[in-house]
């Protein structure tokens, strides 16, 4: 049987930005809870894109998880739901170890 430490846990983040708050203050948010799941083991850091709605502020995934990645050192960021049609395919960066 595994232990738990031997799951590969991930974070899906959709950066959604609090009431009253701005984008900017959502990647910080975000690139705070990537930096703590890095800190506790987490594998991977997914971004999901969403254009369209309000309250959410990854609709363009590449620059968040450019951001993401350049904030953290060992966690794994990609992009978790890309609408490829809108896309080329290697726009979105993957970090591996």
């Amino acid at each position: 049987m595994k232990k738990l430490s031997d799951i590969p846990f991930s974070v899906l983040d959709l950066a959604p930005i609090n009431l009253g708050s701005t984008p900017s203050e959502s990647f910080r948010n975000s690139l705070d809870l990537a930096r703590h799941v890095e800190r506790l083991g987490y594998h991977r850091y997914w971004l999901a894109e969403h254009h369209n709605m309000t309250g959410i502020a990854s609709a363009a995934t590449s620059v968040v998880i450019g951001y993401i990645a350049g904030g953290t050192s060992t966690i794994r960021v990609g992009a978790g739901g890309i609408m490829l049609p809108n896309h080329a395919p290697l726009v979105i960066p993957v970090r591996t170890k």
